[in-house]
């Protein structure tokens, strides 16, 4: 899957490919704020924007024959392409809602998505369309089958308009051929501490609305429900709406609570407890070893920092999401940051993607030594590195796993141009499986520093 920006926020152009750990460095206002949020809100608005059309033909033949088949396989690559480019052209048109901004800051911008292969259609999916206690038809497509197989399940006349019955089996279909190519996102963004922090003001407030609403009934209660996230952006609003909706969210547990707990026991090592709710939905976190409940607001910063991701990874995480973590390593210590870099390698290895924004030379350096470290599977050496250091196989990264772009100011030829000019943009960085990641975008600063010290040292 392949990204490419221009004309948002400070960036002017840019390419980046998403792997199965993605990784944005840079200085602060370069843009990688505008990157993460932009994706973020494509992912997480993809169902409005990407439309096909269903031909009244196959309409009328499920009516008068009871049943239809639409062949899947036309839709190739270069045709998923074209549905991509037209979403994606709608998108651009709304980035501004996206970051809750002035529309004119975004007039030219555009965000673009292009993925290099055709869907798999091998999943199996079925779907029951009902109208109170009936079923109205049933979309099916068996597991490796090519055809979405649509039946009537009632021989009363449907009295549902030719419209909505198109837009239900277009959006089957859509889901159908998406599934496996676009992923599910969740997003834990940089103002995730403060959501952990308000979540009972949050519920106080939304209970003074409904009050206020039964009082006054000419209020719109749209307007007013809504009107306190207007001027958030969508992550910043997804935010919140999780924090709020947690005692919901852990009745179920996710595949990694069930099939890798040790994941969540490294979570809760660097907590150093364990963050839950209680009957009357109150959010608090027990030290280790400890009967002592704590209030989000009592707990440590690191606490509200991981609160969101450890909730999505214990309960809603499914495979080939993609966790987008912006600066995981706030309020952490550089210990901490390590262990956090080896559970975000973890999540990769079990088939989550990770795409994350950050400042910290430690979580790169990390992510260098897990790529190093996994060079020769056979080194004697290194096998002792790793037992002695006390990895395991599930930390190591791939180098073809890891994509690394830094945000700033370089040499790229704009659309248009006939020679390179120097613009904001991002610049990839390459990844070696012995010498681990080349350029941490920390290099520059840290040489400086260890200079002014050795001077400092030998003057």
């Amino acid at each position: 899957m392949k990204i490419k920006l221009k004309n948002l926020g400070i960036i002017k152009q840019a390419e980046f490919e998403i792997g199965d750990l993605t990784v944005i460095c840079g200085k602060n206002n370069t843009g990688k704020t505008y990157t993460t949020y932009a994706l973020f809100g494509f992912l997480e608005q993809i169902n409005d924007f990407l439309k096909i059309d269903i031909e009244d033909f196959y309409i009328n033949n499920l009516l008068q024959n009871g049943s239809i088949s639409i062949d899947l396989t036309p839709y190739t690559a270069t045709k998923i392409n074209e549905i991509l480019q037209t979403a994606c052209q709608k998108y651009s048109k709304q980035l501004a809602d996206v970051f809750a901004s002035k529309e004119s800051l975004f007039q030219s911008s555009t965000f673009d998505i292009k993925i290099n292969k055709k869907p798999a259609l091998t999943k199996e999916f079925k779907r029951t369309i009902e109208s109170g206690e009936s079923g109205i038809f049933s979309l099916t497509k068996e597991v490796g089958e090519k055809n979405l197989l649509i039946s009537l399940l009632s021989k009363d006349k449907i009295t549902l308009p030719h419209s909505i019955i198109k837009d239900i089996i277009a959006s089957s279909v859509i889901e159908i051929l998406f599934g496996d190519l676009l992923p599910n996102a969740f997003i834990a963004s940089a103002e995730r501490t403060g959501a952990a922090i308000f979540k009972n003001e949050l519920d106080f407030a939304r209970t003074r609305l409904l009050k206020e609403m039964h009082k006054n009934k000419d209020i719109n209660p749209i307007e007013l429900l809504f009107k306190n996230y207007h001027d958030y952006a969508l992550p910043v609003e997804k935010n919140v709406e999780f924090t709020r909706s947690l005692e919901k969210i852990v009745r179920k547990d996710s595949f990694i609570a069930k099939e890798h707990p040790d994941i969540l026991k490294k979570f809760n090592n660097i907590l150093g407890g364990q963050c839950k709710i209680d009957k009357n939905s109150n959010l608090y976190f027990k030290p280790k070893g400890s009967n002592i409940k704590l209030e989000i607001g009592e707990s440590s910063s690191a606490v509200r920092s991981l609160l969101s991701t450890i909730f999505y990874i214990a309960h809603i995480a499914k495979p080939n999401d993609l966790l987008i973590i912006d600066e995981p390593e706030l309020n952490l210590h550089p210990e901490n940051q390590r262990l956090i870099a080896q559970i975000l390698a973890n999540l990769v290895n079990i088939g989550i993607k990770v795409f994350i924004t950050t400042h910290s030379d430690y979580i790169i350096k990390e992510f260098s030594t897990l790529i190093m470290l996994n060079s020769d599977p056979e080194n004697d050496y290194l096998k002792t590195i790793i037992k002695d250091e006390g990895y395991s196989t599930n930390d190591l990264l791939k180098p073809q796993q890891v994509k690394m772009y830094v945000a700033k100011k370089a040499s790229v030829k704009l659309e248009g141009n006939k020679i390179k000019t120097k613009n904001n943009t991002l610049v990839p960085v390459e990844i070696d499986s012995k010498l681990g990641i080349k350029d941490s975008g920390f290099d520059g600063t840290i040489g400086k520093m260890n200079k002014i010290q050795e001077n400092i040292i030998w003057q």
